[in-house]
């Protein structure tokens, strides 16, 4: 069982490194291009944001195809799409056409997100569960960090780097293929009203719609922003990858502050610093690349700790029956401020060049931060031992996965016949083989003394 198990979970992890490491890279080719070719930042905006508009979309209708026609199907079919639209990119300069592939690759890997993290929660148990949580985000973040490097190796103007695109994205479908588990159940999430989640925690919701502006408008418009400076493809790779790894780096001491302090305080130092490093992207990037890549990983570490931040000031102040519903309300908070990100970045970018897009992310940040200490003048402390655990919640995915969250205490362990229903025969199998193998191996001798007189 133990054997059977770690392989399924090798071949998940492996699908889950291909998909997040092909659509990163495909997401940062694709805004390296366009700023390639001198395309508006408005334009580059509209483009972007279908993305995260299809994604939003497939997020909630994905589970309904897939119920129709199974996992595997339902995989297959959003890798082909996946496949196809990037191959199709190089092939025509409509702008409208490009949104339109932009949207269905937001549908087809939100898609996905769901085909996989329901295996994911169908191979949890109470005692795995949050390493399994833990190993997932991990995979995803060095995944996304290993899809920004390759833009330093190809010539994103060419068409060969969107084929590479297309086989990384094709390929992440072998490994699920082969899994042996029965396909898990997908049920829709319960969500809480937004005016329950306003009542309780309104900086939780203001953060993750902020939290979707700042991580969409990097994704989306950094590549351009590097292009407009002047740095060369090799020397954007670092300056991406550096910028989306710094996450993991400050994901173990920030959650041991979080668990320290009030979280109140966390969210608005967490501001603070995005404001001020991205005043020194803009003052000092421009003098020397490390100082540059310095810079805007500090910036993006601390802007992808602010959902993470945001879901546990939620988390403090609903029951625990509530915080998978409370988190699935928050992605959508989150998935309309990703929505919002491309275009508002883009604007900025337009009115006050390739600089307005840390300068108007600082203004957010400072909105933030200037709400949550209003937020927390007026709302009473709670106290550290009362808060919930500190958990760095990922959030580019399709939500499926919230269910491991080792906060949610409505977890259902499954046993693991259900996951593996022809476990028991091959066990009995297994051991009738053992037995007969015994059989044959016991001495002549001792047969014959068996033998009654």
């Amino acid at each position: 069982m133990i054997r059977r198990l770690v392989i399924s979970l090798s071949s998940l992890i492996f699908s889950v490194f291909l998909l997040m490491g092909g659509n990163t890279f495909v997401m940062t080719l694709l805004g390296v291009n366009l700023g390639l070719r001198q395309v508006e930042p408005t334009f580059i905006g509209s483009i972007m944001v279908c993305y995260s508009v299809g994604f939003v979309l497939g997020s909630l209708y994905g589970p309904r195809m897939i119920k129709r026609v199974g996992h595997i199907r339902a995989f297959a079919v959003f890798s082909a799409v996946l496949a196809s639209s990037t191959l199709i990119f190089p092939l025509t300069d409509s702008i409208i056409i490009w949104a339109l592939l932009r949207a269905l690759s937001g549908i087809a890997v939100a898609g996905s997100f769901v085909v996989i993290e329901s295996w994911f929660s169908a191979v949890a148990t109470s005692d795995n569960r949050a390493t399994l949580f833990f190993a997932y985000q991990i995979c995803a973040y060095m995944a996304a960090t290993a899809g920004q490097l390759l833009i330093g190796f190809i010539d994103p103007a060419a068409f060969v780097p969107f084929t590479l695109g297309a086989i990384l994205l094709t390929a992440a479908l072998v490994p699920l293929s082969l899994t042996r588990m029965e396909a898990p159940t997908v049920e829709h999430s319960e969500r809480i009203s937004l005016k329950a989640i306003v009542r309780s925690a309104p900086v939780g919701l203001l953060a993750a719609l902020c939290s979707g502006v700042l991580i969409s408008s990097f994704y989306a418009m950094a590549p351009v922003y590097a292009i407009q400076v002047g740095l060369p493809v090799d020397q954007l790779s670092y300056f991406m990858a550096a910028s989306i790894f710094t996450f993991i780096l400050f994901a173990w001491p920030l959650g041991r502050l979080c668990d320290r302090l009030d979280r109140g305080r966390i969210m608005l130092a967490i501001n603070l610093v995005i404001a001020l490093s991205a005043a020194g992207v803009i003052i000092a990037g421009g003098y020397h690349l490390g100082i540059l890549i310095g810079f805007s990983a500090l910036y993006m570490g601390m802007v992808a700790s602010i959902y993470p931040v945001a879901v546990a000031i939620t988390n403090d102040r609903m029951e625990a029956e509530h915080i998978v519903a409370a988190s699935t309300t928050l992605l959508l908070s989150y998935g309309l401020g990703s929505s919002l990100g491309p275009l508002f970045s883009s604007a900025m970018m337009s009115w006050l060049g390739p600089q307005g897009l840390y300068i108007g992310c600082a203004g957010v940040a400072l909105l933030l931060g200037t709400y949550t200490w209003w937020w927390q003048r007026r709302t009473p402390e709670l106290p550290v031992e009362e808060q919930a655990a500190y958990i760095a919640t990922p959030v580019d995915t399709a939500g499926v996965i919230t269910e491991l969250d080792p906060r949610n205490e409505e977890f259902v362990d499954l046993p693991m016949e259900e996951v593996f229903p022809d476990l028991e025969e091959e066990a009995i199998a297994e051991a009738s083989a053992g037995q007969m193998e015994l059989e044959l191996t016991v001495p002549e001798a001792e047969k014959a003394e068996q033998i009654p007189a």
